[in-house]
C-alpha cells in the first residue's frame, strides 16, 4: 500500500495511506490532536483521580510514530509522574519515514531529538529505560491478540479508523481493553461514532461524549467501574 508523508493543519506531517485515504494522525492537526485526546482528556483526567500515584501505566493501541509516546514523555515531566509505556503496533512504521516527520519542530520539542530515536531504536518486546523516569515498551502484535489482564491504568485508543478496519472498533477488542485496565482505568480515543459508543458500553465502560480536538466536534471518554 502507497503511503507518503503529508502536512496536517497545525504544520505537523503525519503518514498517509493513500489507498485507503486514511492517516495516521488528523488532517486537522496531528499534534493538537493528540495533545487535546490522549494529554487533556486523557492523562490529565486520570491525573486530577490519581494525583498521589506514583507510577502510571499507558497501553497505546497504535504506536505508529511515537508522537502520543513522544508528546506523553514531555507532559509527564511537567508532574514529575513516572510512566511505563505500551505500545503495541502490528506493522513498525520505517525509520526512514520516522526521519521525514517534523514533530520535534512542530511540537518545540527539539531538545528531545535524542530520547525520540532512542524510543524507535529500542528492541521490540522488551521494556527498554528511555529516561529516568520513562520506561517503554513496544510489542509487535495485532491488537486482536492481546490478553493483558488489569495491567494499565490508561489506554490511548488510536486505532486506524472504523471506515477502514471496523473489525478494530467492536465488542470483542473493547472486552479485550476492559480486561486490560485496572479497576477505575481509563481509555480516551479520537472517534465518536455511536456504534463504537454502545460497543464500549456492552462491555461494561461508562462511557462519555466529549469535546473533540480541532475540526472534530466529538470524542470518546470510558471508564472501568
Amino acid at each position: 500500500m502507497e503511503r507518503k508523508i503529508v502536512k496536517t493543519g497545525d504544520g505537523s506531517t503525519t503518514i498517509q495511506l493513500t489507498e485507503w485515504n486514511e492517516q495516521y494522525h488528523s488532517m486537522h492537526g496531528a499534534v493538537q490532536e493528540a495533545k487535546h485526546v490522549f494529554l487533556k482528556m486523557g492523562f490529565d483526567f486520570w491525573k486530577e483521580l490519581h494525583s498521589e500515584t506514583t507510577l502510571l501505566h499507558i497501553l497505546e493501541i497504535g504506536f505508529g510514530t511515537g508522537l502520543n509516546a513522544l508528546l506523553t514523555l514531555i507532559h509527564a515531566e511537567k508532574f514529575q509522574q513516572n510512566i511505563h509505556y505500551e505500545g503495541v503496533e502490528a506493522y513498525p512504521v520505517l525509520a526512514e519515514e520516522i526521519a521525514q516527520l517534523n514533530y520535534l519542530e512542530a511540537a518545540q520539542a527539539e531538545t528531545y531529538a535524542s530520547v525520540f530515536e532512542k524510543m524507535h531504536q529500542t528492541s521490540w518486546e522488551q521494556t527498554e529505560t528511555i529516561t529516568e523516569a520513562f520506561q517503554l515498551k513496544k510489542r509487535k502484535q495485532h491488537f486482536e491478540t492481546i490478553i493483558d489482564v488489569d495491567q494499565h491504568d490508561l489506554i490511548y485508543f488510536d486505532a486506524f479508523g472504523a471506515r477502514v478496519q471496523p473489525e478494530l472498533w467492536g465488542e470483542s477488542i473493547f472486552e479485550k481493553m476492559y480486561t486490560a485496565l485496572k479497576t477505575g482505568g481509563v481509555l480516551v480515543t479520537y472517534a465518536a461514532k455511536g456504534s463504537v459508543r454502545r460497543a464500549m458500553q456492552a462491555v461494561g465502560f461508562t462511557v462519555e461524549r466529549l469535546p473533540g480536538p480541532p475540526g472534530k466536534r466529538e470524542m470518546l471518554r470510558a471508564v472501568k467501574g
